[in-house]
């Protein structure tokens, strides 16, 4: 939306499904803490996003547990944490393991679902479970996404192995996501009969793609976004701890030792395996322009709107009359100016442009 100033921009604050850390703070660390998540989302807010799902990546029972009491800990203490956090969202830890599948995710801890581990996140996160990412190719994944979805989570097909069959089946049993379709996947797949392609044509399932210029090509999430259209699809950053981090190599609880490139790409030290992403969801939406030849419109529907919907947060991701006022002032250029949080201005710490 244009202002009188023909520099300056208003757009929706920016929402993001899928976020394991930012600028140092690190939601899969052992000593994950409130403050961890205070500083999280003042980070995320810096860079216009107003909305996202902290992402919990596999892990033993109980470091996933803490950290979804934790989440759920700092929203009743912070009012912005309790505004910005729009649910959890946990990745694992019923992947595959499968080198290039699993990705990042420490291939000893994961497992086929449990109900029981269902109920206790369920009962830990009081109403704050959104997502779940599991391979549907595990033993019991179809009646552990019936369970899931009877309960109002939404289940998401990625880091996965499965064949065609096994992906539209868990859309029978109810999943509707891919989580960023494209990566943790194998680098090497039969041309046609594949489990993209099967995600790709069936459009009960919403994909998430990162558009951070490392993990997917142009011409890839050009494909992408017109064979799913552009609104069952949405921008994701997948961003990770180290993301605004100088370029080094670093040791992580997510994947052990990660290099961050010059460029600001993660990847796990001597491989070109990504590790999360060093972009925030405003710079993503900045590549999918410069990149991509859809509509202004249509890409800002995919960071705001349609990731709304996706978390059921239907009085966000739009500047509409009665929605919740979550604005992000931007130059033409997309370096944000200003942010607003359900109302309240929020002091500007400058994004990275």
């Amino acid at each position: 939306m244009p202002t009188a100033d023909p520099d300056t921009i208003l757009l929706p604050g920016l929402v993001d499904c899928q976020v394991n850390g930012f600028a140092g703070a690190d939601v899969n660390a052992e000593d994950v803490s409130e403050e961890t998540i205070v500083s999280l989302t003042e980070a995320l807010v810096a860079e216009g996003v107003t909305s996202f799902c902290p992402t919990i990546i596999s892990g033993p029972p109980e470091k996933i547990l803490h950290a979804v009491r934790v989440i759920r800990s700092a929203r009743t203490q912070d009012r912005l944490v309790a505004d910005c956090v729009a649910g959890i969202h946990i990745e694992g830890p019923s992947i595959s393991s499968d080198d290039g599948a699993r990705g990042a995710h420490p291939a000893d801890v994961l497992r086929d679902p449990d109900p029981a581990e269902l109920q206790a996140w369920l009962a830990a996160a009081g109403g704050l479970l959104r997502i779940i990412t599991l391979a549907p190719e595990r033993p019991g994944s179809d009646d552990y996404i019936r369970a899931a979805t009877s309960a109002g989570v939404r289940v998401a097909v990625g880091h996965t192995a499965a064949t065609p069959e096994q992906v539209h089946r868990a859309a029978d049993a109810g999943a509707t996501l891919s989580t960023h379709l494209g990566n943790g996947a194998h680098r090497m797949l039969p041309r046609h009969p594949n489990y993209l392609w099967a995600q790709l044509a069936d459009d009960r399932l919403i994909a998430g793609l990162i558009t951070d210029g490392h993990h997917l090509s142009a011409d890839t999430v050009t494909a992408m976004i017109r064979a799913k259209g552009h609104r069952r699809s949405f921008l994701v950053s997948d961003a990770a701890s180290l993301a605004h981090c100088p370029p080094g190599e670093y040791r992580t609880p997510v994947g052990g030792s990660v290099t961050v490139d010059p460029d600001g790409a993660l990847r796990l030290t001597g491989t070109s395996l990504g590790a999360g992403s060093g972009s925030s969801l405003r710079e993503c939406l900045r590549w999918a322009l410069d990149n991509t030849d859809f509509g202004a419109g249509q890409l800002l529907d995919m960071a705001s709107s349609v990731p709304a919907g996706v978390l059921g947060r239907s009085d966000r991701g739009a500047l509409k009359v009665g929605g919740r006022a979550d604005v992000l002032v931007t130059d033409r250029d997309l370096s944000p100016r200003a942010v607003v949080v359900a109302g309240r201005p929020r002091e500007n710490r400058g994004g990275s442009a």
